[in-house]
């Protein structure tokens, strides 16, 4: 496939990566707000499936080899210290609680983290279709899967701290629209240096892992019910079917 061919499919899996996880938390502020918080425990489970199940059976693996298992190990662990440090600095967003207290009443403080947030997703979705189709497809596919209960969450939290809903969604959608700006730029810098490609995919993967592990899955485990936890697994497992089927 010639580098245009793999420069469209970038673009355009960035732009679905952005808009889709737009429209689908656009979709769900339709809905009534039980329903709407009945919903995203569900969609959170199926998103950490998908990133456990990209970060496992593609990024890993496709690093894995091209290079040293070392070199990868010491890359995946550094990154999820990176982005634990990151986060405690409130750079990197990632709370689906309307109640957080980390956010308080930082409206404008959620959008900038989710702007750089975006931009390192589209960086991510570059380094994949880089190296394979397959593997930019479900990368991509991770990223809107996990990206619209966040999306809806923070929808929540600025229509909380007074913003309007049109106002609500014309910030979201700016934030949002720094994943094809952060692709490009990956693009154009590991096209020149195809060998960091699989260390950037370790980077990514720590980032799935850490996201899914320290973000999503202890909002998870605050329901308890038999029933819940049921479904949590059933969802979860969903996800990862669903990154394995892409790759079968």
């Amino acid at each position: 496939m010639s580098e245009d061919q793999i420069l469209l499919w970038i673009i355009g899996f960035s732009l679905l990566g952005s808009i889709g996880a737009l429209a689908g938390a656009g979709l769900l502020l339709f809905f009534p707000e039980n329903s709407r918080r009945n919903l995203v425990p569900h969609l959170i489970s199926y998103a950490t499936g998908t990133l456990l199940g990209a970060a496992f059976l593609g990024m890993i693996p496709a690093g894995l080899a091209q290079v040293p298992a070392d070199a990868v190990m010491i890359t995946l662990l550094a990154g999820i210290v990176i982005f634990f440090a990151m986060e405690k600095f409130v750079l990197w967003r990632h709370c689906h609680d309307r109640e957080c207290k980390v956010h308080g009443s930082a409206g404008p403080l959620i959008l900038v983290g989710d702007a750089l947030h975006n931009f390192v997703d589209g960086a991510v979705i570059a380094a994949a279709f880089l190296t394979s189709i397959p593997l930019g497809i479900t990368t991509a596919f991770a990223v809107i899967a996990h990206e619209v209960p966040q999306e809806v969450g923070d929808f929540a939290i600025l229509l909380d701290n007074g913003y309007e809903r049109k106002q609500a969604i014309l910030l979201n959608s700016l934030s949002a629209a720094a994943t094809l700006p952060g692709a490009l730029l990956a693009y154009w810098w590991l096209d020149e240096m195809r060998e960091a490609i699989p260390y950037i995919l370790a980077l990514s993967a720590a980032s799935f892992i850490y996201i899914a592990i320290a973000d999503l899955i202890p909002g998870l485990h605050r329901r308890v019910t038999f029933s819940s936890a049921l479904c949590q697994l059933v969802l979860l497992l969903a996800g990862i079917g669903t990154i394995a089927f892409f790759h079968a």
